[in-house]
């Protein structure tokens, strides 16, 4: 019988995620995690979901932390959801990625056992911030402790754990101690503070880059506001300040009018952000200078841009620092949130032009979802053309979006937004945008979606084939389209078959009441619009723009 003043390892971990204030996890039930998940239910304080796919319970464990600003786990068998990790490794996600593994005996010797993943570690180490072995029971907790503080601090990142599944099935003593380490931050040299504060000081038109890396420094954010600064941000960054906010361009960062308005600048300090090449049209873009960069990774100096200042430091504490030696000393002309709001609406007016009939449903979206909502988007014509820009976002864990450009995560990671909304009780209604080229790559997430009674409205914008790739192929190959036709369900009488609340919208007059119906509908609900019979862009998308004539 066991000891009463003993654990399984599985149960030591489970509490220590519960004390790493872990409300959901996700993943799929397999001999080499079953102690681990056996404790979660013994212990019933975590909220597993249990997806159809490791891909998919990555993707939800990214999208719920990214949705939360907290840890998002996933708990897979040995092998591992590679594509969805790289997605999370590319957002900066905090994510702890758990996966079995067979027996120590039988680890490294190349005998073919059942479920063996060969050198899964240095797999791992290649699709995560970093990765780690537990090599022995009495060596597990401290290595989650230091899984999840790298998870963390900055710049975070997903982090996998290997764990054989004997060492999750011995017992060992309550450890006492399973509080989580304390988070490791960057703080900013005093020196480089003052040296950039006073290059800062001189500038009449400053303009703030911020990128997911300040989603923390909101509040920073605002003092530098106060002090006359314009904001961009990427994609990653919205919402930092609320995209109804005149001081803001929102994620209008490349368009020609915003480029022009960036000419009008003397200097942008670039918070947190990569400057991806698709958001700075292949590193091309004409961004003002001179160009300061904050980051909590010291290898983000002069990458895609070259740095005429650096400062390696955690964005609050650097932000607050400039902020405390700026005060009192800003000039800033009176003119540029006049100039940044013209560019802005601008950019905004060329782009709902752009959308032809589609510009109502971005109208009717914006105006039933009100401010406090998820938006979760796949990699799809519509998010490229609207969805990364238009539909507004007033926090920053509101956003989701596939930054690694894989199509076919939207419907996790919706998902795992929704189940994060109801585990830490936020009440925010979800919202996934995906196409049906992507949607149908993890259908079978769906049946997930109707267990759990995620409550998300998933729009799918139908038009029975790769939109994006049509274009393409117009474009560039002569009008020689192949296999990007698609054969598509009727969804109608899939949704049926699973239970879930499904509409077809085929005209625009429609769309209202059918939105208005998916928003007050409790769980999942399937909002299908039929590209086929609305028509076309006004304007047509073909890829991302690499230079500033396309």
């Amino acid at each position: 019988m066991p000891d009463k003043h003993t654990v399984t390892v599985g149960e030591a971990l489970a509490i220590f995620l519960e004390n790493c204030g872990v409300k959901a996890a996700f993943g799929v039930i397999s001999i080499h995690n079953m102690p681990i998940l056996d404790a979660l239910n013994q212990r019933g304080r975590i909220r597993f979901v249990p997806a159809r796919g490791e891909a998919g319970a990555a993707n939800m464990a990214d999208a719920c932390a990214r949705t939360t600003g907290g840890l998002g786990v996933c708990l897979t068998s040995t092998g591992n959801a590679a594509g969805a990790m790289v997605e999370a490794l590319t957002a900066g996600t905090p994510l702890l990625h758990i996966t079995g593994q067979i027996e120590t005996p039988y680890l490294d010797q190349d005998l073919a056992y059942i479920h063996e993943a060969p050198d899964q570690l240095s797999m791992l180490r290649a699709i995560s911030k970093t990765a780690f072995r537990v090599r022995s029971a009495e060596t597990a907790v401290g290595v989650f402790k230091q899984a999840v503080r790298a998870a963390l601090s900055a710049p975070a990142g997903p982090v996998s754990i290997e764990i054989p599944i004997d060492i999750q099935a011995r017992r060992i003593p309550l450890p006492a101690d399973l509080a989580p380490l304390p988070l490791i931050a960057a703080v900013p040299s005093e020196a480089a503070l003052d040296a950039l504060a006073n290059r800062l000081a001189a500038a009449r038109r400053p303009l703030l880059w911020l990128g997911g890396g300040a989603r923390g420094a909101g509040d920073a954010v605002r003092r530098l506001l106060r002090l006359g600064f314009g904001v961009v941000s990427s994609t990653q960054g919205r919402g930092i300040v609320p995209e109804d906010d005149e001081r803001s361009l929102g994620a209008y960062n490349l368009q020609a009018p915003v480029e022009a308005f960036y000419q009008s600048c003397d200097a942008m300090l670039v918070v947190g952000s990569r400057l991806r090449g698709n958001e700075t049209l292949k590193y091309e873009l004409k961004l003002p200078r001179p160009l300061y960069r904050v980051d909590a990774d010291p290898e983000a100096e002069g990458r895609g841009y070259a740095s005429d200042s650096f400062v390696c430091g955690d964005a609050a504490l650097t932000l607050d620092g400039l902020a405390n030696r700026l005060e009192g000393r800003m000039r800033v002309d009176p003119a540029l949130p006049a100039d940044l709001w013209r560019a802005r609406q601008s950019a905004a007016e060329t782009l709902l032009d752009g959308l032809g009939p589609y510009r109502q449903l971005v109208d009717t979206l914006q105006a039933r979802i009100g401010r406090d909502f998820n938006w979760v988007r796949d990699v799809t014509v519509s998010n490229s053309t609207w969805g990364n820009r238009q539909l507004r976002l007033f926090t920053p864990t509101a956003g989701v979006h596939a930054l690694g450009g894989g199509i076919g995560q939207g419907l996790a990671m919706s998902i795992g937004a929704a189940i994060g909304a109801a585990a830490h009780g936020s009440g925010r209604k979800t919202l996934g945008l995906a196409g049906d080229g992507g949607f149908i790559l993890n259908l079978g997430e769906l049946a997930t979606a109707a267990q759990e009674q995620a409550d998300l409205v998933m729009i799918l914008m139908n038009d029975q084939g790769y939109g994006v790739i049509k274009n393409i192929q117009d474009a560039q190959y002569g009008g020689r389209r192949c296999y990007v036709d698609l054969h598509t369900p009727d969804y109608a009488q899939l949704c049926a078959s699973l239970r879930l609340q499904h509409r077809k919208v085929s005209r625009l007059e429609d769309l209202d009441t059918a939105l208005t119906a998916a928003l007050e509908q409790r769980g999942p609900f399937l909002l299908e619009i039929d590209m086929l019979s609305i028509g076309r862009f006004k304007s047509v998308f073909a890829g991302p723009p690499t230079n500033k004539q396309e």
